[in-house]
């Protein structure tokens, strides 16, 4: 019941600063085949000045290692707000869908993924795609672990 709560409430504020239209978004991710173990990532968005707004959706199962989420968890403490899974494994595709405000695109926002593997360099903002017009429908590409993402 916490979960879904939590999960009220964090759709809640990023759908709240449009009042009036929301935007249903569906994020699909594919990593690369980088041969280790499963991915923790942390999917949130940042406003224009960068601060953390909330938390999309969180991969791996052990909280013990969210601190190698080092962006997200230096914003949040680790403390988990949204949808949470197992982590993704190595080639694997994750697929997420959310409401967002309008106001938030083509406003500064951003969508942020930190990816993290176990005996692996972490990669703190593995990918950061700006809430855009023009983001939608475009394939955007990680630095580390992430192959892809694509928004619609």
């Amino acid at each position: 019941m916490k979960k879904i709560l939590t999960a009220l409430a964090l759709t809640t504020a990023l759908v709240m600063p449009g009042t009036v239209m929301a935007r249903n978004v569906t994020l699909t991710g594919i990593l690369k085949n980088y041969g280790g173990d499963g991915a923790y990532l942390a999917v949130y968005i940042t406003n224009a000045n960068g601060s953390y707004v909330g938390t999309l959706w969180l991969a791996g199962g052990k909280s013990k290692y969210y601190n190698s989420l080092s962006h997200w968890y230096r914003a949040t403490g680790g403390a988990t707000s949204g949808v949470t899974a197992a982590s993704v494994g190595s080639g694997r595709s994750f697929q997420i869908t959310f409401d967002i405000a309008d106001a938030l695109i083509d406003s500064g926002y951003q969508i942020r993924i930190d990816a993290s593997v176990e005996n692996f360099r972490d990669a703190p903002s593995d990918i950061i795609i700006p809430l855009t017009s023009e983001s939608f429908g475009t394939a955007n590409s990680g630095r580390r672990y992430i192959r892809s993402v694509f928004l619609q």
